[in-house]
């Protein structure tokens, strides 16, 4: 008898998930008032972040490695040394991921094991140190 692993990609349940977790993510960055830093290092149209990011974790989280396939490897550091990501753009980044993923991850405990590394992530793009 075969075990079946079972990534957070499927346990969360899968494209489906994945894909609202993203948009949400980006409706909020583009709306909400405190994170109007985090939105001005972004392009005036989010649908190539959008797009990027989906892919990204699709492949982090699991799923198909759609980010790889088209895109190569990842190098998410020296891709973002475009934009000026200090403080309050990398905590206003983790603030519309958190309530995107409180908002379209259902179980808590998935959200707990998707969130430490998503923010250790935030911490690594950070690229000044002030604001």
């Amino acid at each position: 008898m075969s075990e079946e692993t079972t990534t957070l990609y499927q346990a969360i349940g899968g494209d489906e998930t994945v894909w609202a977790l993203t948009a949400r993510f980006y409706e909020l960055m583009d709306t909400l008032p405190e994170a109007a830093n985090c939105r001005a290092v972004h392009p005036p149209s989010l649908e190539g972040s959008r797009e990027k990011l989906y892919e990204y974790l699709t492949g982090y989280l699991g799923g198909p490695q759609l980010y790889i396939e088209k895109r190569g490897h990842p190098r998410l550091r020296s891709r973002h040394f475009i934009a000026a990501i200090g403080p309050k753009e990398r905590d206003e980044w983790l603030l519309c991921f958190r309530r995107a993923m409180d908002e379209t991850v259902a179980n808590e405990k998935l959200r707990a094991i998707i969130w430490e590394p998503i923010e250790r992530l935030a911490f690594h793009m950070q690229n000044r140190e002030q604001d």
